[in-house]
């Protein structure tokens, strides 16, 4: 399993990179900005699944999601981020995503959703 991981924080992909490896994940990706993420998908174009945040610097989560949408990848996302409110997750949705977690989060609430985005992931 190979999870490519879009993130502004170091702190907060530690943490998300801590929680993936503990459950299923045997490789994390990490991209610090959605401009990285969006080489390395273009790259290696291996992923399993993509994580990413919002609000980074150079390219937000939205522009990533659409831009590898637009790839014609099928590729499942998941939105990690403090954005809560409706009409932006219902943008987000909108724009491709598969599931969307809101900060903060504990390790039940990632396995949850990584399990309902990636239902045969651990079998």
């Amino acid at each position: 399993m190979r999870v490519l991981l879009a993130e502004d924080s170091g702190v907060m992909r530690k943490i998300i990179s801590r929680g993936l490896h503990s459950l299923w994940v045997e490789e994390i990706v990490e991209a610090a900005d959605g401009a990285i993420a969006l080489g390395l998908f273009e790259k290696e174009n291996n992923f399993d699944l993509v994580l990413t945040d919002w609000n980074m610097p150079n390219m937000n989560g939205l522009d990533l999601v659409k831009a590898i949408r637009a790839t014609g990848s099928k590729v499942p996302i998941m939105m990690i981020t403090t954005e809560a409110e409706k009409a932006r997750v219902v943008e987000a949705i909108q724009a491709g995503i598969n599931d969307y977690l809101v900060k903060p989060f504990d390790q039940n609430m990632l396995q949850e959703k990584l399990d309902r985005v990636l239902p045969k992931a651990k079998s």
